[in-house]
């Protein structure tokens, strides 16, 4: 599996921005595609997921209701909507593929296999 990340910038808060996440590779045995993030000085950290059979998302509680996941099928690549960023939502944003996650490690970084590459979103005061 390949991932490319791609759509980040500089952008004031409250301002909007959508990652994309062009995959190559994804099979039926897919399990989710997601969206982890790290901050300078911290840990990466689970931003959001999409189960591959159903699209069922999953959201990390901090971007609940501002984020937004989804995916096109027939361009194999996941979105990340960011509307009503935050100072605080500033990091390297990375999409990554799980093959063989089940539900409850979709949470954790080491449940994906493969990574992209990351994006820099910047959100200025």
């Amino acid at each position: 599996v390949q991932l490319q990340a791609f759509g980040g910038g500089l952008v004031q808060a409250g301002g909007s921005l959508r990652l994309s996440c062009a995959a190559s590779g994804l099979t039926y045995n897919t399990r989710a595609v997601g969206w982890f993030r790290q901050a300078p000085g911290r840990e990466r950290e689970f931003v959001a997921t999409i189960r591959w059979s159903g699209g069922n998302t999953y959201y990390a509680d901090s971007v609940k209701g501002r984020f937004t996941i989804s995916r096109n099928n027939a361009k194999n690549t996941v979105y990340l909507q960011m509307n009503s960023l935050k100072t605080e939502d500033t990091a390297v944003y990375y999409c990554a593929s799980a093959e063989h996650a089940i539900l409850s490690s979709f949470f954790s970084s080491g449940a994906y296999e493969s990574w992209g590459q990351g994006t820099q979103v910047t959100v200025s005061s």
